[in-house]
C-alpha cells in the first residue's frame, strides 16, 4: 500500500483528534478508561435525553447460583444491544429481568463504582452480571450505554478475552467497540489482526499513530515514515511521540540513544511499541489488562508466572492456565514465584503418584505458598476431586478438608466429613445448607449464622428488592459483605441476607465458607 504526500497531508488533516467522549445519559458519561488506545477518532456523541420515569413492578422472582459455566453467545439481532450476553440465563442462573426497574446512570454507576477486590465467589458473581445475558434497563432505547459500561468494566478486572467475546456479540461496530476491540487484540498478542480489522472497517478514521503502526506492521515502512514527518511538520504529534514513532520504525537509527519517557497512562499502543523497540515496560505497574501482554512466550517464564498469578486472582482466567505455567520447567532459583512453582511441581507430582504419603508431605507446602498469592480457591479447583479419596490425617486431613470446602464439590466433601472441632462442624453445616442450626465458633460465624437464620439487610438493600431492583440490591450486597471483610461484620449478615432474599442460596453459601477459611480479615 502506497500513497503519495499529498494523499498523506490530507489523511492527517482529515484526521484531526476530536474528543475522546463516550456515549451517556445526561450528566457526562456513564464509564470511561483513561488507558485506552486513541486508535480511531471518535466524535463526540449526541447526548441522549433522560429515562422514563421507573414504573411499579412486582418483585423479582427467585434464581439459583450465579457462578459462570459454560458460555454461549447471544447473536444482537435487534435494536437491544443492552440485552446482549455471553451466558442465558438457564445458564447464569440470574433472572433475565436482573435489572427489574432500575435505570441505566443508576446501574452503571453501580458497576463502575463496584470495587475490584473481593472474596472470589463475589468476583464469580460480579463477573457473572457483567457477561449474562438480560432484559436491558427500562430506559435503555436500544443506545448501548450500559454494554459499554460493561465492556469497560471487564477490561478493567482484566477479562480481555470475554470483554473481546461480548463485542463480538454485540455484531455492531462503533469507534467505541472498535477502540476496545483494537486494544484487547493488541494485549492478547494479535496486533495483525487489529490492524486488519482497522483496514476492513472504511468508516473508522484511524488516528496517525494506530496508523503508522499498521502500515509498519503491514511492511509499508515507506508510507509510515512519510506520515510522520508530515504529522511532525504540521505539529500533530509531539516531539516524543516523533522520536518514539521513528524509532519504532529504524532502531538502528537511535541507538544510544535515550528513549523517550513513557507517557502517563500508558496505553496497549503504547506498550506495544516499547516492547517493538526493545524497551518493554513493566507491567506490575500497570492496570491488570496489561497482564496479558506478558502472557505470551515474548515474555520469560516468571514473567508468565506473574502475570498468571495476577488474573488468576481476579478470576479471569481459567486456572489450568496457572497449573500448566507452574510446572512448564525446572525453577532455576528459590525465593518468591520460584518456591511457589517448586512446591506446585513436588505436590502435582505426589497427586498424580496417587501416594497418599506424598501428598501429605507435600501438601501442607504447596497450601502456605497458594495462601501467599491467594489463590486458594483456584488450587481447589484443580485438585479437590483428587483429594477427595485419599486416606490423610492430621495437618494434612484438615487442609484436605478446607480444600475441598472451597472447590466445586463443596458439599460431596461435607456430606463424607466427620468434624473435628467446633469450627469444622460449622462449615460443615453452611456447605449442606445447615447454617443456621450450628453453633459458630467465633465472631464472623456468629454474623454468618445471623444471616442464615433470620435474614436481615440493609435499609438499602431492603429498598431495592422492595423497589424491584435486584440486581442493584445483589451489588449493594457485595459492597456489604466486602465491608465486613475489612471488620463490620454487620455487613456480613446485610450481604448474606441480600444475596439470599435474591435467590442465591449458593452463593451464598460459597461466600460464607471464603469467609471463613480464607484469611481475607481486614
Amino acid at each position: 500500500m502506497r500513497t503519495g504526500s499529498a494523499g498523506v497531508l490530507f489523511l492527517i488533516l482529515s484526521l484531526q483528534p476530536a474528543p475522546a467522549q463516550e456515549a451517556g445519559t445526561t450528566g457526562g458519561p456513564l464509564s470511561a478508561i483513561d488507558w485506552l488506545s486513541q486508535s480511531v477518532a471518535t466524535p463526540a456523541a449526541a447526548m441522549p435525553e433522560a429515562g422514563p420515569v421507573r414504573p411499579d413492578e412486582p418483585p423479582v422472582a427467585e434464581a439459583g447460583s450465579a457462578l459462570p459455566a459454560t458460555v454461549t453467545t447471544s447473536s444482537l439481532d435487534g435494536p437491544a444491544p443492552d440485552g446482549v450476553g455471553l451466558i442465558a440465563p438457564a445458564v447464569s442462573s440470574l433472572p433475565h429481568d436482573l435489572w427489574g426497574a432500575g435505570l441505566t446512570r443508576e446501574i452503571a454507576e453501580s458497576l463502575v463504582n463496584h470495587p475490584d477486590e473481593a472474596l472470589p465467589a463475589l468476583r464469580q458473581l460480579f463477573l457473572t452480571i457483567l457477561l449474562a445475558e438480560l432484559a436491558p434497563p427500562v430506559d435503555a432505547g436500544g443506545r448501548g450505554e450500559l454494554l459499554l459500561v460493561r465492556i469497560d468494566k471487564l477490561l478493567a478486572l482484566g477479562a480481555l478475552e470475554q470483554a473481546a467475546a461480548l463485542i463480538e456479540a454485540a455484531g455492531v461496530t462503533t469507534p467505541e467497540l472498535f477502540r476496545r476491540a483494537f486494544d484487547v487484540a493488541l494485549l492478547t498478542g494479535a496486533e495483525d489482526r487489529a490492524c486488519a480489522s482497522m483496514a476492513g472497517e472504511p468508516h473508522l478514521a484511524p488516528t496517525l499513530p494506530a496508523r503508522i503502526f499498521c502500515l509498519a506492521r503491514s511492511g509499508d515502512w515507506d508510507t509510515a515514515a512519510l506520515t510522520i514527518r508530515t504529522a511532525s511538520a504540521l505539529g500533530q504529534i509531539s516531539a516524543d511521540q516523533e522520536a518514539l514513532l521513528s524509532r519504532f520504525l529504524d532502531p538502528d537509527l537511535y541507538e544510544g540513544e535515550p528513549v523517550p519517557p513513557a507517557p502517563n497512562p500508558v496505553t496497549p499502543l503504547d506498550w506495544m511499541i516499547y516492547a517493538a523497540i526493545g524497551e518493554p515496560l513493566p507491567t506490575d505497574g500497570l492496570p491488570i489488562a496489561f497482564s496479558y501482554a506478558e502472557l505470551g512466550p515474548r515474555s520469560g517464564w516468571k514473567a508468565r508466572i506473574e502475570a498468571a498469578e495476577r488474573l488468576t486472582r481476579a478470576g479471569t482466567i481459567p486456572p489450568n492456565v496457572i497449573l500448566g505455567l507452574y510446572t512448564e520447567s525446572t525453577p532455576a532459583a528459590s525465593g518468591g514465584v520460584w518456591d511457589r512453582a517448586a512446591a506446585f511441581q513436588a505436590f502435582d507430582a505426589a497427586i498424580a503418584s496417587g501416594s497418599a504419603e506424598r501428598v501429605a508431605a507435600t501438601l501442607p507446602a504447596v497450601w502456605a505458598r497458594m495462601q501467599e498469592v491467594e489463590l486458594e480457591v483456584p488450587f481447589a479447583t484443580l485438585y479437590a476431586k483428587a483429594l477427595l479419596d485419599l486416606p490423610l490425617a492430621g495437618e494434612a486431613a484438615a487442609i484436605a478438608f478446607r480444600v475441598g470446602l472451597l472447590s466445586p464439590q463443596s458439599e460431596t466433601w461435607a456430606r463424607q466429613a466427620s468434624p473435628a472441632t467446633p469450627e469444622e462442624s460449622f462449615l460443615t453445616a453452611i456447605a449442606l445448607g445447615r447454617g443456621a442450626e450450628a453453633l459458630p465458633p467465633d465472631s464472623m460465624g456468629r454474623a454468618i449464622s445471623a444471616a442464615f437464620r433470620a435474614p436481615a439487610p440493609s435499609t438499602e438493600g431492603q429498598r431495592l428488592l422492595d423497589e424491584n431492583r435486584t440486581g442493584e440490591a445483589v451489588l449493594v450486597a457485595i459492597d456489604s459483605i466486602g465491608r465486613g471483610v475489612k471488620g463490620d461484620l454487620r455487613g456480613v449478615t446485610e450481604g448474606l441476607s441480600i444475596l439470599r432474599l435474591a435467590g442465591l442460596e449458593a452463593v451464598a453459601r460459597r461466600t460464607a465458607l471464603e469467609l471463613m477459611i480464607l484469611e481475607r480479615r481486614g
